[in-house]
């Protein structure tokens, strides 16, 4: 069963600012909504082998001992606190490079699919992140994790696609105000430090 805790969380990461998001929003500015959807469309298919590996290793993970399942709750909290230093750190997490000549449907996806795939932090994010979901004493916990990754495949797909569609209406608003951008920045990071404090003292 897919927790409210899972799609809130699993929100949050996704609207973390990263190489998709930037992707997306520089292509939907400068080529319009349709190129925005086509590079949600292929940043979305990026993350597919990674969620694919991952599973292959947690279905055996998922059947030993608490201890490898402790190991790899601290090893979630450990990248949730990373990723809440980096986001406070970063401050080009929303700068977009404009200077992006048209392209076809099909070369946008594709690079949009290269960024993701080319990405090994997502493999090791998904190991971290995924297990925190899964009853280890599920009857089939593969099943679970297949849910849990189509859901977090879907909102991939839904707040890429927001992105790109809202970033041309606001682009004065979010991209050229650093103002918004800090708030945003800030918002980021407390939210995940706060996930990571989460974690690290629930018993499963």
């Amino acid at each position: 069963m897919i927790s409210i805790e899972y799609l809130v969380t699993a929100l949050v990461v996704v609207l973390i600012p990263g190489t998709g998001v930037i992707y997306t929003v520089s292509t939907g500015l400068a080529q319009g909504r349709a190129a925005s959807v086509y590079a949600s469309l292929g940043c979305t298919a990026g993350i597919v082998p990674h969620l694919a590996a991952t599973i292959l290793g947690l279905a055996a993970v998922l059947h030993t001992s608490a201890l490898a399942f402790q190991l790899l709750k601290y090893a979630g909290v450990a990248y949730l606190f990373y990723v809440a230093y980096a986001t406070w750190r970063d401050k080009s997490a929303f700068a977009v490079d404009g200077a992006i000549s048209r392209s076809s449907a099909s070369r946008i996806m594709t690079k949009a699919f290269l960024l993701n795939i080319l990405n090994p932090k997502l493999t090791i994010f998904f190991l971290a992140f995924l297990p925190q979901f899964v009853d280890p004493a599920a009857a089939y916990p593969l099943a679970q994790l297949l849910a849990l990754s189509a859901a977090f495949m879907a909102m991939t797909l839904a707040v890429f696609v927001a992105y790109g569609l809202v970033a041309h209406a606001f682009r004065r608003l979010v991209i050229e105000s650093a103002a918004v951008q800090r708030c945003l920045r800030y918002g980021f990071a407390a939210t995940f430090a706060a996930l990571g404090a989460r974690l690290a003292s629930s018993e499963r």
